[in-house]
C-alpha cells in the first residue's frame, strides 16, 4: 500500500515525522502451472493518489499482446493473464506500483510443468499475408493418437477455411484466405489436454490490431488503438455492424483511436475497425463497478405555515456524496399505504408544499430521500402530518343537453381536483346524501355520480314538459349551469336491426314481425318492391308496436324480399320457400356395372317421394332420352336403360335428386377379345424360392382357360397352384426353382396370354460384418479377419491394398460353410493395410494396422536426473531399454549428437551408454535419451577445480627501480587456460602507454618498458573476476629526486547556490608554480574565478557558484596533486500554489498553472502525464512568468484525459484532467409546419457543432434520401425537405443525434376532391359493353354512380373500377333495360347526367347451310355464317333441338356456327335448321343405309343336356331389322317350343325342354348374311 503524505506540515511542530516503512524483502512466492494452461496474476493496490501499475518479467517490462492480457477487474484488482503457458514463459513476474509517495513491488516465480507425453515436434510461429495461407505443423509420438485444433478457446472443425491433414504422425493445419482476425494463438491438443502452442501473425494494412476481448469498468473510458501501415488513411469504426459517431474517433499519422467516454452496458458489443478489405475486431465487455448509495438527508423538520400550506426543511447528507444527486420528496395520505412522488429538488434547504399539490382534501405525511446515479438512500419521514385542501378549477364545464322524449339526459363536468359539489335543478338543491332520488313524488327521477375528477347528473326518462329545465353545479371556487331541451322522438325500428333471412318449406306458416318504437304507428309491407295486398293467402296485422305479415300456407312462389316501411326507415326480410328435400333410398354406395357389347344395362335408383324429379348425367353431361337411352319412372323408382350397349356407352352415370346423388360406373368390354389383361407379352424375373403369381383377367367370369408351360399343359400340385376368382385366373408358384423358368400360356379358344418367367439365383450378401472393421495389432500377434456370407457355396476373393492375396505360411485362407477367414499367424508391420473380402455382389472391408511393441526405458525409473561431475574427467550416461533391440537417439540441449572421439555412443544388449572420455566444462548441459515412445533427461553439471598460483610460492618482496628502467612481473597458474585480471592500485591495467601483458601457457607476465613515478604502486594478478578469487600482489617502487610538493591538502567545500567558494593549499618551496584544475580542465582567471598567492599559500575563489559549478577542484604542483570536492546545494524549489483538478469540454483550451517559492531556472520544473514526460505535440505549450509556470493544452480531445503532474527536484504536484464529450445544443429548433396535400415541407435546425451526423425520422421511422425526401447539412445547419406529401404523412418529424432529440409537428391538410373530367353520352348496340369514365383530382376518393337517381352496386354485369384518379363504370352485355341517365358524385361534387342509348341488334345470315348426303356410320358437318359475332344460335334436326353429346358437337368460331354429327344412322335423315334471332337457314341431311350384316355369330357347335334350355344368340349391325331362324332348312315359328327374342341389335333363339330329336343344324338368316350352328344333345 502506497499513501501520499500530507502536503501541509503537522499541527504540532514538536511532533516527529512518521517513519517510512520499506516493503519486506523476502523470497517471492512460487506458482506452478501445467503447460498449455492459463496463469493469472492478480494484485490489489491501494494508494492516494491512485498508483500507477507496471508489470515486469525477468526484469523486462511487459506489454499486452495476444497471449498476455492486462486489465482491471470489477473489484479494483489489477490482473495479468498469461494464456496457454509454455516453457519459455517461466520466470519471475513482478507487479510494480508507484505514486508520488513512493513505490512497492510484489513478485511471483512462475514454473511451467511439462507433461510426460509431449509432442515430438511442437508448433512453430508462422507469418502470413492477408488473403494468403498459413500452415501450422506438428508431430505426435504415435500416429494413432487423435488430435484437435483450436484457435485460442474456439474449437476448429475441418472446412474449406481450416483444412486439417493427418499423415502418419504429422498433424497439419492449413488456414486459407487469411484475414486480420485470423491473427492469434493456435493450439494442437492431444489426449490428456497436452497442447502445443504457436502464434499466427497476419501481415496486412493493419499493423497493431485490437485485442480479442476488452474488459472496461462501467463509467470509465474505453480506449481502442489501431496502427496502420500507411499514414493518413481513413478507417471505419463500427459496433455490432452499426457505424460509430465521428466525434468518438481520432486519427494521427499511423495511429487511429476510438474513445468511448463513460461506457455503459449498452456500449458492450463487437467493435470492428475496417480498412478496405482488412478488419480487426474486439469484444468489448462492460463490467459493473460497485458503488455505495448516497446517505440520507439529516435534520428533517415540518412547519405548518399559512393556511393550506406546509414548510419542509432538511440538511444535506454527511458526508456529502461524490457524484451529483437530487432530493426526492414523496407524500402519503393518512390511512393509505401508498407513497406518491411530489417533486425533485437539487439543492438542500426548504420547500413549501401548497394545497394545490395534492389531488384531494385530506391529512398528508411527507418523506424525503437522496438519489444519485449509484442508488437511493433510505427515506427520512417528516414528523407529523398536515391538512391540505386542493383548489378546484373548471377543466370541462357543463353543456346544454338536447334529448328525445323518454331518453335519459346526462350533464357532466370535469374539475382539476377531487372535491365534493352540489347539483341544482331549477334552483332547487338536489340531496347529496341520496345518489338516486326524485325532485318530488311522481316527478323527475335523477342519479348523481362522481368518478375521480368527473361529476355527473343523470335525469331518467325525461318528458316533454321537462324541456327548459336549468341544471346547475356549485363547489368552492366553481359555479356552472346548463339548460335541458326535449324533442319529440322520431319513430325507429326496435327489431329487427339488420336484414333477416328465413327459409321455409312449402305448406309452412310464415310470420314476419317488425317492432316500432312508437305505439300504433302506421307501417306498410312490400314484396320485391311492390306493395302487398291482403288476401286469404297473405294477412297483415298491427298489435301496439308490432306489425306482422302472415302467410298461412307458404308456396315456392312466395319467396322474395319483404319490407316493412315507415317514415324513411325499413326492416327487410329475405324469405325462401323450398320444396321438402328429396332423399335417395337406394343405392347408398357407388355401383360398378360390367357388361359386354350388345348387352342390356339397367341402372336403378329409388327415391323417398314418388313425385320427386330426378336428373340423369353421364360424364357431367345431362342425359336425354333416345333410342339408345331409355328413362323410366315407376312410383319411387327411377331407371336408366341402355338396351344394346357399345364400348362408347361406358362412363360414370349420376342420378341427381335434390342435393343427393347416386353414382354408377359402367364398363363395357368388347367381346371380340376374351382376355382383358394382359394385352401383350409379359416378362417376369424372379429369384429362386421367391413367390411368383401369373394373372390373367377375362371378360366373362364363367370362361374356362388352359395353362401350358413350353407347349405342355401344366398339372396342379403343391409347387404349382391354379386359382380362379370371378374374371381373374392365376397360376401361383409358391417357391420358384431354377427349372421353373420358361414360357407360360393362358389359353382360351384361339386367344392366349404369354408370360416369360426367368429364375435366377439370389445375389450373395455379406451378413457379417455390415460396416468397415478396423483392427490394431502388435507385431507377432495373430490377426483373424472373418466374413460370413448369405450362401455357403458362394465363391469369395480376398484383396490387400487392391491386389488379390495368395496363400502362404504368413497368410492362411480358411472356409467353414458360409464363414470365410483370412489369418495372419504372426503379423508384421508390413502386413498392415486395407483388406477386402469380395463376394461378387457385396464386399466387406477391413483396415489392419500392425504396430511394433512399445519401446520403453526400464532403468533408471526416474525420467529426469541431475548428475554432477568434475572437469576435466570421464562422464558416462547409462540407461536400459526394452525390448533389447530398441533404437535410441541422444540429444544435447535439443540437438541430436553424433559419435566422435570426444563423444562415444554404446549399445550392449538392453544397455545404452553415452561416454565423454575427457569432459570439459562446456560439455555440461541437458542430455536426452529418446526411444520411439519414451525419453529420459540427464542434467550434466561439470565443476572445474579452483585455479591456484604455483609460482612464486610466496608474496615477492618490493621491487625498487630507477626511473626509466624496465620492470617484469610474472607468475605461474595451475591451469593454462585460466583468465587473470591485472590491477594497479585497485584499478584495472590496460595495455598501452608502456605496459604489455603476456600469457605463455600457465605463465602470466606484465612488462613495464620504462618505469616512471606513475608506475609505482601495488600490482595485483587475480584469477577471474569473481570476488574472493586467488590473487598475487607485487609492490613496485620508483626512486625520485626531491620535487615540488604540496605541504597541505585541499578541503572539500559545500556552499549554497549563489555563494562564493574558496580553496587553499601550501606548497614547498614557496615559489613553486601550481596549476588549478576543475573537473580535469585547467582553470584560468576570469570574472567568476580569482587566483591569489600569499607566501607558500595558494588561493582559488569561485564567485556566485551555480549548480553546474559542482565538481572536483584539483591543484597540481610538480608531480604531486591534491583534490577536493565542491558541492553546490540547490535552494529548494517548492510549489506554493499546487495544481487543481480541471474539468473541460472537448475542444476547449485548458491551462494548468502552478506557483513556485522562487524563480527557477529554465527547465527547473518538468511537466508529466501519467508519470511519463509529455510527448511532442503542437497542441501542448509551456510558459514561465517569474514564479508562475503554465501548461497550455489547446483543443483538448478525449484522449487527453488523465493525470498531469508538475515536478521539481524537491516537490511534486498532481491533478486530474477530465474531458467530457462535446455537448450538443440546439441553437435554432425545429418549427411546426402545415402544408396542403401534395405540397412540400421544409424543416431546418441549427446545432452548436459542425460535422455532426444525425438521423431524421417521421412517425418514429427513419428517413432516407430519395425522390421525395432530400436531406442536407452544411456547417451548423441541417435541413429536411419532404415533397409530394399526403394525408398519411401527418405526424411528428424528429432529428436525433446521440442523446439529443428535436421534434416538430407536420400537419397535411386535405385538398377537397373535385371532378376534373366527367362522363360523356354513349350509344351502344345491344349485347355490347358500355363504359363511362370520369377523372378526379385525387386518387384516394370514393365515387358513387347513379342510374336514373338510384345508386348502382357491382354485379357480374356491372363493374366499378378505380385506376389512379380515373373511375370507370362498365356495363357488359347491354340490353334495352340499361338505357337511361347516369351520373357520378364524389362528396358534394356531381357530374352528369349523361344518357346511354342501346340500339337493337339485327342479325342476318351471310352464308347459308348446304345439304349433305352421307353413308350410315359416317359423319356430317354443317356451317352457317351470320353478321354478328356475339350471337347465340340454335340447331334443330327433324324438328328436334340438338344438344352437345357423344354424337353431336356444336361450336362457334367468331361469326361462324358449326354443327358436327358423327356415327350417322338411317333415322338421322331429315331437315337441319339453324336459327339466330329472326334469321334462320335450312338444309337437308340424307343418310344411305348399309346392308344388314352379322356382327357376332353363334358358336359352330353347341352341346346341351336333355331337358335343359338351349339359347342361340346373334348380333346384327342395325337396330330394328328382322332375322329368320331355320332348322334343317325349315323356318321356325314362335311357340311353346321355340321363343324368338330381340333386344336392340341382339336376336336370340330359345329352345325349351331340349330332346334328342332336337339335335341338328340351326341357321339364322339376316338379309344376305347367315350363320349356322350344330346342336348336340347329350343324356337320356
Amino acid at each position: 500500500q502506497v499513501h501520499q503524505p500530507p502536503e501541509s506540515p503537522p499541527s504540532d511542530p514538536d511532533e516527529a515525522p512518521a517513519p517510512v516503512v520499506e516493503p519486506l524483502k523476502c523470497a517471492p512466492k512460487t506458482f506452478w502451472v501445467n503447460e498449455g494452461k492459463h496463469a493469472k496474476f492478480r494484485c490489489y493496490v491501494m494508494g492516494k493518489p491512485e498508483p500507477e501499475i507496471e508489470w515486469h518479467w525477468e526484469g523486462r517490462p511487459l506489454l499486452p499482446d495476444r497471449r498476455r492480457l492486462m486489465y482491471r477487474d470489477r473489484d479494483g484488482g489489477f490482473v495479468l493473464k498469461v494464456l496457454y503457458c509454455q516453457a519459455k514463459d517461466r520466470g519471475l513476474y513482478v507487479c510494480a506500483a508507484r505514486n508520488s509517495a513512493g513505490q512497492t513491488l510484489s513478485a511471483v516465480q512462475l514454473h511451467v510443468k511439462e507433461p510426460r507425453l509431449r509432442f515430438t515436434r511442437p508448433l512453430q510461429d508462422v507469418e502470413g499475408c492477408e488473403h494468403g495461407i498459413a500452415v501450422l505443423e506438428c508431430k505426435v509420438p504415435n500416429s494413432r493418437i487423435p488430435t484437435a485444433w483450436f484457435r485460442e478457446d474456439q474449437r476448429l472443425l475441418p472446412c474449406r477455411k481450416y483444412e486439417q491433414i493427418e499423415e502418419g504422425t504429422i498433424r497439419r493445419l492449413i488456414i486459407h484466405r487469411l484475414k486480420a482476425d485470423d491473427d492469434g494463438v493456435y493450439l494442437c491438443e492431444m489426449r490428456g489436454r497436452v497442447r502445443t502452442v504457436a502464434n499466427v501473425t497476419v501481415k496486412g494494412p493493419i499493423l497493431k490490431r485490437l485485442p480479442r476481448k476488452l474488459d472496461v469498468l462501467e463509467g470509465e473510458n474505453a480506449v481502442l488503438l489501431v496502427e496502420t501501415l500507411e499514414a493518413g488513411v481513413e478507417g471505419r469504426w463500427s459496433r455490432d455492424g452499426e457505424e460509430l459517431p465521428v466525434i468518438c474517433q481520432s486519427s494521427s499519422g499511423h495511429m487511429h483511436a476510438l474513445v468511448l467516454p463513460g461506457v455503459t452496458r449498452e456500449d458492450a458489443g463487437e467493435v470492428t475497425f475496417s480498412l478496405g478489405n482488412s478488419r480487426t475486431t474486439t469484444l468489448l465487455r462492460v463490467k459493473c463497478v460497485k458503488h455505495s448509495p448516497p446517505g440520507p438527508p439529516v435534520s428533517a423538520e415540518m412547519f405548518k405555515g399559512h393556511k393550506n400550506t406546509v414548510l419542509l426543511t432538511w440538511k444535506p447528507p454527511d458526508p456529502a456524496p461524490e457524484t451529483p444527486f437530487i432530493y426526492r420528496l414523496e407524500r402519503q395520505e393518512v390511512g393509505s399505504e401508498d407513497w406518491i412522488q411530489c417533486f425533485s429538488i437539487e439543492k438542500a434547504g426548504a420547500v413549501e408544499v401548497p394545497g394545490d399539490c395534492v389531488p384531494s382534501e385530506g391529512d398528508y405525511r411527507f418523506r424525503i430521500c437522496t438519489v444519485s446515479g449509484h442508488g437511493r438512500s433510505p427515506h427520512v419521514v417528516f414528523h407529523g402530518s398536515a391538512h391540505l385542501v386542493p383548489t378546484a378549477r373548471l377543466v370541462a364545464g357543463l353543456e346544454d343537453v338536447q334529448v328525445y322524449d323518454g331518453e335519459d339526459a346526462v350533464f357532466s363536468l370535469d374539475l382539476s381536483t377531487i372535491i365534493q359539489g352540489t347539483w341544482f335543478l331549477n334552483g332547487e338543491e338536489l340531496k347529496s346524501n341520496e345518489p338516486e332520488g326524485q325532485v318530488e313524488p311522481g316527478a323527475l327521477r335523477y342519479r348523481m355520480e362522481q368518478k375521480g375528477l368527473q361529476h355527473r347528473l343523470i335525469l331518467h326518462a325525461v318528458k316533454h314538459q321537462d324541456s327548459g329545465a336549468l341544471v346547475g353545479f356549485s363547489c368552492p371556487g366553481v359555479q356552472d349551469s346548463a339548460a335541458l331541451t326535449i324533442q319529440e322522438s322520431p319513430v325507429h325500428i326496435l327489431s329487427p336491426q339488420d336484414k333477416v333471412s328465413l327459409t321455409f318449406t312449402t305448406s309452412d306458416r310464415v310470420v314476419l314481425t317488425c317492432e316500432l318504437s312508437r305505439v300504433d304507428f302506421p307501417a306498410t309491407w312490400y314484396k320485391d318492391g311492390q306493395k302487398v295486398e291482403e288476401s286469404e293467402l297473405l294477412v297483415v296485422k298491427m298489435d301496439g308496436r308490432k306489425h306482422r305479415l302472415i302467410l298461412p300456407e307458404a308456396k315456392v312462389q312466395d319467396s322474395g324480399e319483404f319490407e316493412c316501411r315507415t317514415e324513411g326507415v325499413s326492416a327487410f326480410f329475405g324469405v325462401t320457400v323450398q320444396d321438402p328435400p328429396v332423399h335417395i333410398v337406394e343405392p347408398r354406395e357407388h355401383v360398378f356395372v360390367h357388361a359386354i357389347t350388345s348387352e342390356c344395362v339397367m341402372l336403378a335408383c329409388e327415391v323417398d317421394r314418388e313425385d320427386a324429379p330426378v336428373c340423369w348425367y353421364k360424364d357431367g353431361q345431362e342425359v336425354e332420352e333416345s333410342d339408345f337411352v331409355v328413362l323410366e319412372n315407376e312410383g319411387p323408382h327411377r331407371r336408366l336403360v341402355l338396351p344394346a350397349t357399345q364400348p362408347s356407352d361406358g362412363g360414370e352415370f349420376q342420378c341427381v335428386a335434390g342435393d343427393e346423388r347416386a353414382y354408377f360406373t359402367v364398363t363395357i368390354t368388347d367381346v371380340s377379345s376374351w382376355i382383358v389383361y394382359p394385352s401383350g407379352k409379359v416378362y417376369v424375373a424372379a429369384v429362386r424360392l421367391e413367390r411368383v403369381v401369373l394373372t390373367c383377367e377375362l371378360c366373362r367370369p364363367w370362361a374356362e382357360v388352359r395353362w401350358t408351360k413350353d407347349g405342355e399343359e401344366v398339372v396342379e400340385s403343391p409347387a404349382l397352384l391354379l386359382q380362379k376368382e370371378d374374371t381373374v385366373r392365376r397360376l401361383v408358384l409358391p417357391a420358384v426353382q431354377l427349372e421353373d423358368s420358361g414360357e407360360y400360356l393362358c389359353e382360351i379358344d384361339d386367344e392366349s396370354a404369354s408370360f416369360t418367367l426367368t429364375v435366377t439365383e439370389p445375389p450373395v450378401r455379406i451378413i457379417y460384418p455390415r460396416d468397415e472393421v478396423t483392427l490394431i495389432a502388435v507385431t507377432l500377434e495373430c490377426v483373424v479377419l472373418m466374413c460370413e456370407l448369405s450362401r455357403e457355396d458362394a465363391p469369395v476373393r480376398w484383396y490387400k491394398d487392391g491386389l488379390e492375396v495368395e496363400e502362404s505360411e504368413a497368410l492362411v485362407l480358411e472356409r467353414d460353410g458360409p464363414r470365410c477367414r483370412l489369418v495372419l499367424p504372426a503379423a508384421q508391420p508390413e502386413d498392415g493395410g486395407e483388406f477386402v473380402c469380395d463376394a461378387g455382389d457385396d464386399s466387406a472391408f477391413f483396415t489392419v494396422t500392425v504396430t511394433a511393441p512399445p519401446e520403453r526405458i526400464v532403468h533408471p525409473a526416474a525420467r529426469s536426473l541431475d548428475l554432477h561431475f568434475g572437469a576435466p574427467g570421464r562422464v558416462e550416461l547409462r540407461c536400459e531399454v526394452s525390448p533389447a533391440g530398441s533404437q535410441v537417439r541422444w540429444y544435447k540441449d535439443g540437438l541430436e549428437v553424433e559419435a566422435s572421439d570426444a563423444l562415444q555412443l554404446g549399445a550392449e544388449g538392453p544397455t545404452r551408454t553415452l561416454t565423454l572420455p575427457h569432459a570439459q566444462p562446456e560439455d555440461a548441459g541437458e542430455y536426452v535419451c529418446e526411444t520411439r515412445d519414451e525419453a529420459i533427461t540427464f542434467n550434466v553439471i561439470l565443476a572445474e577445480p579452483p585455479v591456484q598460483f604455483l609460482a612464486p610460492e610466496t608474496t615477492p618482496s618490493p621491487l625498487c627501480v630507477a626511473p626509466g628502467e624496465p620492470v617484469v612481473l610474472s607468475c605461474e597458474l595451475s591451469r593454462a587456460g585460466a583468465p587473470v585480471v591485472w590491477s594497479h592500485n585497485g584499478r584495472p591495467v590496460q595495455e598501452g602507454e608502456g605496459l604489455e601483458l603476456h600469457a605463455e601457457g600457465p605463465r602470466r607476465v606484465l612488462c613495464i618498458q620504462a618505469a616512471g613515478l606513475a608506475h609505482a604502486g601495488l600490482y595485483t594478478c587475480q584469477s577471474g573476476a569473481a570476488p574472493g578469487a586467488p590473487s598475487l600482489s607485487f609492490t613496485v617502487q620508483v626512486a625520485e629526486p626531491l620535487p615540488v610538493k604540496l605541504v597541505s591538502e585541499l578541503t572539500p567545500l559545500t556552499v549554497h547556490e549563489g555563494d562564493d567558494a574558496t580553496f587553499r593549499c601550501k606548497v614547498s618551496p614557496p615559489d613553486a608554480d601550481v596549476t588549478w584544475l576543475r573537473n580535469g580542465a585547467v582553470v584560468t582567471p576570469g570574472p567568476q574565478v580569482e587566483m591569489a598567492q600569499n607566501g607558500s599559500s595558494r588561493i582559488l575563489t569561485l564567485r556566485g557558484c551555480q549548480l553546474g559549478d559542482a565538481g572536483t577542484v584539483t591543484v597540481r604542483a610538480g608531480s604531486t596533486t591534491t583534490s577536493a570536492r565542491l558541492h553546490v546545494r540547490e535552494t529548494e524549489l517548492l510549489f506554493l500554489r499546487r495544481l487543481q483538478d480541471v474539468r473541460a469540454e472537448e475542444g476547449q483550451d485548458v491551462c494548468l498553472e502552478v506557483e513556485t517559492g522562487r524563480v527557477g531556472a529554465a527547465g527547473a520544473v518538468r511537466w508529466v502525464r501519467g508519470g511519463q514526460p509529455l510527448p511532442h505535440d503542437s497542441r501542448l505549450s509551456m510558459a514561465q512568468d517569474g514564479h508562475i509556470h503554465r501548461l497550455y493544452i489547446h483543443g483538448v480531445v478525449l484522449a487527453d484525459q488523465g493525470t498531469y503532474g508538475c515536478e521539481s527536484h524537491h516537490d511534486r504536484t498532481l491533478a486530474r484532467l477530465s474531458v467530457r464529450p462535446r455537448q450538443l445544443r440546439v441553437l435554432r429548433p425545429l418549427e411546426d409546419v402545415t402544408v396542403s396535400e401534395g405540397g412540400s415541407a421544409t424543416f431546418q435546425l441549427e446545432l452548436s457543432q459542425e460535422g455532426v451526423t444525425g438521423e431524421w425520422a417521421r412517425g418514429g421511422v427513419r428517413l432516407h434520401p430519395g425522390p421525395k425526401c432530400h436531406i442536407h447539412s452544411e456547417g451548423h445547419s441541417h435541413q429536411l425537405v419532404l415533397k409530394g406529401l399526403g394525408l398519411a404523412d401527418s405526424g411528428c418529424v424528429s432529428f436525433t443525434v446521440d442523446s439529443l432529440r428535436c421534434a416538430a409537428r407536420l400537419v397535411v391538410r386535405e385538398v377537397p376532391v373535385t371532378i376534373v373530367q366527367g362522363p360523356q353520352d354513349l350509344e351502344v348496340t345491344e349485347g355490347d359493353t358500355a363504359t363511362f369514365e370520369c377523372e378526379l383530382s385525387q386518387a384516394l376518393a370514393d365515387v358513387t354512380w347513379e342510374k336514373d337517381g338510384n345508386a348502382l352496386t357491382p354485379s357480374p354485369r356491372l363493374r366499378l373500377q378505380a385506376l389512379g384518379t380515373r373511375r370507370i363504370l362498365q356495363l357488359r352485355r347491354c340490353g334495352p333495360s340499361d338505357a337511361g341517365t347516369y351520373s357520378c358524385a364524389v362528396g358534394t361534387t356531381r357530374a352528369g347526367p349523361v344518357r346511354l342509348t342501346v340500339r337493337e341488334r339485327t342479325v342476318a345470315v351471310l352464308s347459308e347451310l348446304r345439304s349433305v348426303t352421307a353413308r350410315e356410320g359416317d359423319g356430317a358437318t354443317f356451317e352457317c355464317t351470320v353478321s354478328e359475332v356475339e350471337t347465340t344460335g340454335r340447331w334443330e334436326l327433324g324438328g328436334r333441338p340438338l344438344r352437345p353429346g357423344a354424337r353431336v358437337r356444336i361450336r362457334q368460331e367468331g361469326k361462324k356456327h358449326i354443327l358436327v354429327l358423327s356415327e350417322l344412322r338411317a333415322e338421322d335423315a331429315g331437315e337441319v335448321r339453324f336459327q339466330a334471332g329472326p334469321a334462320q337457314s335450312l338444309a337437308l341431311l340424307e343418310v344411305e343405309a348399309l346392308p344388314l350384316q352379322m356382327c357376332r355369330h353363334p358358336p359352330r357347335e353347341k352341346t346341351v343336356l336333355v331337358g335343359r334350355r338351349a339359347v342361340l344368340e346373334v348380333t346384327v349391325s342395325r337396330l330394328g331389322d328382322h332375322v329368320c331362324w331355320f332348322r334343317e332348312g325349315a323356318e321356325l315359328c314362335p311357340g311353346d317350343k321355340y321363343e324368338m327374342r330381340s333386344h336392340g341389335p341382339t336376336h336370340s333363339l330359345v329352345i325349351h325342354d331340349v330332346r334328342p330329336e332336337d339335335q341338328g343344324t340351326y341357321c339364322c338368316q339376316a338379309g344376305q348374311d347367315s350363320a349356322h350352328t350344330r346342336l348336340l344333345v347329350e343324356g337320356n
